[in-house]
């Protein structure tokens, strides 16, 4: 595991962390979780190695937003803020979404990230689609997914199947299955062009592990910089 991508990782529980000390020494808590994820900046680091690793391709004017100038048209909305954008001789490289998801509540959001990541990718490709994008070349979409790496992920998930069975591969499986699945038929089905699956244990030094090859960030990063060095 590259120790630049643990450490981003670290990172990110760090963040999330700071934030919720800040609330509470403000005196304000948001309910549950939600005063961690509020505080914002947790995938900073994250994002940043990504962006350290796109200006290694030498792209003619490359212009890399993690902050703002984030939105992008869409087809069935005006547009979406993605989390990291880049352009090169202002044509679209690429758009990538950084998700994440932390205990204790695994289910409703499972299906809240599903619907999001399938949603988005959908409306980006149908824009594209229509020429929203201009006439340059079809640029590369990606998704990274950390995942809260706890006992309550690796249990298996009863299904409920009141009219129909449900697809035989979610029988049994775990949410770090079912988030495993996910990001392999994300790709699989061409929403998106990569997609990594990260599981990181929330402790002052990390445990990081990713549970499929083919969800790696090395092979995630190999796929965006091959993409981006045929503009180069």
């Amino acid at each position: 595991m590259d120790k630049k991508f643990v450490r981003a990782v670290q990172s990110f529980w760090v963040t999330r962390d700071t934030a919720s000390t800040k609330q509470r020494e403000n005196g304000r808590m948001d309910i549950g979780t939600r005063g961690a994820v509020t505080g914002g900046g947790q995938m900073s680091a994250l994002e940043g190695l990504v962006v350290h690793y796109l200006k290694e391709v030498g792209l003619p004017d490359l212009d890399i937003r993690i902050r703002t100038g984030l939105e992008l048209p869409g087809f069935f909305r005006p547009e979406k803020k993605w989390d990291l954008v880049a352009l090169s001789k202002r044509q679209l490289v690429c758009a990538l979404e950084f998700k994440s998801q932390v205990g204790p509540s695994f289910g409703n959001n499972f299906n809240n990230r599903s619907e999001e990541a399938i949603g988005n990718a959908v409306d980006l490709w149908t824009a594209y689609r229509e020429g929203r994008f201009g006439n340059g070349p079809r640029p590369f979409l990606g998704f990274f997914f950390l995942l809260e790496d706890c006992p309550k992920v690796h249990k298996p998930v009863k299904l409920q199947e009141p009219h129909f069975e449900a697809d035989p591969l979610f029988q049994g499986a775990t949410y770090s299955h079912r988030y495993e699945h996910l990001c392999r038929r994300l790709v699989l089905e061409r929403h998106y062009d990569a997609a990594c699956l990260t599981l990181a244990t929330n402790e002052k030094k990390t445990k990081v592990t990713h549970p499929a090859e083919d969800l790696g960030f090395d092979r995630f990063v190999k796929s965006l910089l091959a993409s981006a060095a045929r503009l180069a």
